[in-house]
């Protein structure tokens, strides 16, 4: 039996703040059991997940953990998958809140690639996307589709203030929808809309989002500066936290 992540990137994973079985929890094996179902890979049950992360955290909470699905089979590349395991990383974790500083990349996205949906353990695209802001001197860049619509960063999500409201760029545009955001689109916090650059640059703030962090505030994009509403900042932590509650 083959390592078929080894071998094709066939594998899928989830990113998490470990702070037991909370709600939170609950999206990530609801996610990570969608895309398993999609490509076909054996999935563990909740329990079998949960149990798995309790083996390697040992009691100790706030912790970065990596949720790991390999999958196993042929090594012919278009056969399916006959197994899977389950791989964990936990490492002590201490966010970087600090506000971000945003590039806008030069390497696209195609919507209607299916891989983008799904959080794989094929992630070259979003590593030359960072390793690109980062040479620039920034802290990360967003991903346009190839209608020049903002998709995501990446390793997070994207939100812009708009008038009153707060949006954040459609799901068909082609973005992985993390589970914080899924958490305001789900209370009505944040509306889904297909935003384009000059969307983002007539902004009044921005801010980024993903598990192990919340929402954090943008200061910059490209040269436009943006202030810092703290205000809106603690409304959306204090949404995402209520399901990071045990």
């Amino acid at each position: 039996m083959k390592y078929r992540t080894l071998l094709f990137g066939e594998g899928l994973f989830e990113t998490i703040l470990w702070r037991g079985r909370t709600k939170k929890l609950l999206r990530h094996f609801k996610r990570i059991k969608n895309s398993a179902e999609f490509f076909q890979i054996p999935c563990p049950t909740y329990e079998e997940f949960c149990n798995n992360i309790e083996e390697k955290t040992k009691g100790r909470k706030n912790l970065y953990v990596k949720f790991c699905l390999f999958s196993k089979g042929k090594d012919i590349y278009f056969s399916y998958p006959e197994e899977s395991e389950a791989f964990i990383i936990v490492k002590d974790y201490k966010p970087d809140l600090t506000p971000k500083k945003l590039f806008i990349s030069n390497i696209k996205r195609h919507s209607k690639n299916p891989v983008i949906y799904h959080k794989t353990m094929n992630y070259l695209a979003n590593i030359l996307v960072k390793r690109e802001a980062i040479s620039k001197s920034f802290d990360d860049a967003i991903i346009l589709n190839e209608w020049d619509e903002i998709t995501e960063c990446s390793s997070s999500n994207i939100l812009i203030v708009k008038g009153d409201s707060l949006k954040t760029p459609a799901r068909e545009c082609g973005l992985l929808s993390g589970t914080t955001l899924q958490i305001l689109l789900d209370k009505s916090v944040v509306k889904e809309e297909r935003i384009k650059t000059e969307d983002l640059y007539n902004a009044s703030a921005v801010f980024i989002l993903n598990s192990l962090t919340g929402a954090l505030p943008v200061f910059q994009v490209m040269d436009k500066k943006y202030p810092v509403d703290n205000e809106i900042l603690k409304y959306l932590n204090s949404q995402i936290n209520e399901e990071n509650q045990p």
